[in-house]
């Protein structure tokens, strides 16, 4: 087997990234992937019924499309076509009717009520700066290359979703629609800078929409993985790193070894090859909340009771911000809501390729304690049939994945965290621990590029570009 420079260990969105960063600075990359395809949490599978397609995990991808990273490998050409339906979000109220989220500001903000000019006070100016604030949001902590823009996020971006909520909208509509938003951290929404969420989730909505690859997230993987080799990178599935003994025993010339993994997994492949003081702080990483995860076959489309939710690939199901909040609280406590806030994706509607003909796929999760064992499905189609009476008539099979499952599936999923890790503010700069560069460890060859590491989770493949550029530091290589 040749000699390579550098290992990179696990194929997800930032494995690739860090394997396809060094490649093009000219270091010879293999990949080592324990599953049998490419993708990490980028797969798409047969979860239900034959010729129904399933993201098994991420689905819908604003920070794709607006990477730094992505946007510098040729994704069309290499067969990836992102759609966008009407309205990137939905939002159902009990009245009947749903506030969207469309690329006009102006129109997202008819849905919203009295709180239309309040909106587009604050996220006007947002979609204007995208593409100078997103560099600087998928950063480590440093100095922004676009302050003012940046000074003007943060001002709003560092307060608790709550308190931005009701400090910013009058009516229970914007304050529901945004709550929705921020909850994508998985955070309390009493948290300090939980509305950096939802700011940058509406900026993107704004600015680039949120689409999703035709025929599901694997289509993405098999690109990345695609542009690699055709940057003379290799990749081996169906091989498992157990420990970094292996990678020595097998590859003990490469120079640089990068990890697409969490702390718990770091500490495991390691042993006793960590100096004490650093081991100690990767075993105080915090994880933060699971999912548990319904995915349908279903007879027809979905017969939302507001028929605009029909025009948007994502729907939030959770009404106002009380009731939202309230949801996202419970799993900090150990606990699940009775009524849970719901992401649903309904990606067939505009694409279909992902069933058979006249036929739909949706999915929905919610947020649960980290290595929930309970069944989430009832309150899950509870919620889903509150805004769309006749839903589960429309089922025709259905697949659960709750924590110890999607652990399973990838085991950078501790507990069901689809997140790497909690991004509270304590964690969120500092991840996995303090250091000046976050991306290298005591083991001078060996660095993380994991959604574990700063800017956290999402599918935007930044983690790997930063680890990548410190392997390149140690490499003496300019990448």
């Amino acid at each position: 087997m040749a000699d390579v420079e550098a290992i990179v260990v696990g194929s997800g969105p930032n494995g690739l990234a860090a394997a396809i960063s060094l490649a093009r600075a000219g270091v010879s990359v293999r990949v080592l992937e324990a599953a049998d395809v490419v993708g990490g949490g980028m797969r798409t599978e047969e979860l239900t019924l034959p010729g129904y397609a399933h993201d098994v995990c991420s689905a819908i991808h604003p920070l794709g499309v607006a990477s730094p990273f992505f946007r510098t490998v040729p994704l069309t050409e290499l067969g990836v076509e992102w759609i966008e339906s009407p309205a990137a979000l939905a939002h159902p109220f009990d009245d009947g009717t749903a506030a969207l989220l469309r690329r006009s500001v102006e129109e997202t903000g008819a849905t919203l009520g009295p709180d239309a000019r309040r909106y587009a006070r604050i996220f006007g100016p947002l979609a204007r700066d995208c593409d100078a604030l997103v560099p600087d949001i998928l950063a480590p902590l440093g100095v922004p290359s676009h302050p003012l823009a940046f000074a003007r996020f943060g001002a709003r971006a560092g307060l608790p979703a709550t308190a931005l909520a009701r400090l910013s909208f009058r009516g229970p509509r914007a304050r529901g629609f945004f709550a929705g938003m921020s909850a994508h951290s998985l955070l309390p929404l009493s948290q300090p800078a939980t509305a950096a969420f939802g700011l940058m989730l509406g900026m993107l909505g704004h600015a680039v929409g949120w689409p999703f690859p035709r025929g599901g997230s694997q289509k993405l993987a098999d690109a990345l993985a695609s542009h690699l080799r055709s940057l003379g990178g290799e990749i081996e599935t169906n091989t498992r790193v157990e420990s970094l003994a292996d990678v020595f025993t097998d590859w003990g010339d490469a120079q640089a070894i990068l990890l697409d993994v969490t702390p718990r997994q770091l500490v495991a492949m390691t042993g006793d090859t960590l100096p004490s003081g650093y081991r100690r702080r990767l075993e105080k990483f915090r994880y933060g909340p699971g999912v548990f995860k319904v995915d349908w076959a279903l007879d027809g489309p979905i017969p939302w009771t507001a028929p605009e939710c029909a025009t948007a690939a994502t729907v939030h199901l959770g009404g106002t911000l009380e009731e939202i909040a309230a949801s996202e609280r419970e799993p900090w406590r150990g606990s699940v809501s009775e009524r849970p806030y719901v992401l649903l994706a309904q990606p067939s509607l505009f694409d279909p390729s992902r069933a058979p003909e006249g036929k739909q796929t949706a999915w929905a999760y919610c947020h649960v304690p980290n290595g929930f064992a309970g069944d989430m499905t009832e309150r899950i189609e509870v919620q889903v049939e509150r805004f769309a009476p006749g839903f589960r008539d429309r089922i025709l099979a259905r697949s659960t994945l709750g924590p110890a499952q999607l652990e399973a599936h990838n085991p950078n999923l501790v507990g069901g965290d689809i997140n790497g890790g909690a991004a509270d503010v304590r964690q969120l700069f500092t991840r996995p621990v303090a250091r000046r560069s976050p991306y290298t460890t005591p083991l001078p060859n060996v660095f993380i590029c994991s959604a574990s590491t700063p800017p956290g989770g999402g599918v935007h493949g930044m983690c790997g570009a930063h680890a990548a550029r410190a392997a390149l530091r140690k490499l003496d290589r300019a990448g």
